[in-house]
């Protein structure tokens, strides 16, 4: 039996500016002391619906992660985001 490619999620345009902002956020946590884990979450935030790509590129520059910690956090934030969204679905 073939398999069947999944429907191509929907993301948002990548706009530099929002990417730049989020980085620029990332950076001011961890510069004051707060963790990776932080400010990976508030770039998750402002870049959840675009690609798998960016926001791993976003953390390394706006978390200080290396590639596979930014592909780490990539996926708990997702994880974190769903299950805080189940919580309180308002």
């Amino acid at each position: 039996m073939a398999s069947r490619k999944k429907a191509p999620a929907e993301t948002a345009p990548e706009n530099p500016e929002i990417i730049q902002a989020a980085i620029t956020e990332g950076r001011a946590l961890i510069e004051q002391g707060k963790s990776k884990i932080e400010a990976a979450m508030a770039i998750f935030r402002h870049l959840q619906t675009m690609p798998q790509e960016t926001i791993v590129s976003a953390f390394i520059e706006g978390a200080t992660l290396t590639e596979k910690g930014a592909l780490t956090y990539w996926y708990n934030c997702r994880r974190k985001l769903a299950r805080e969204r189940r919580e309180n679905p308002s």
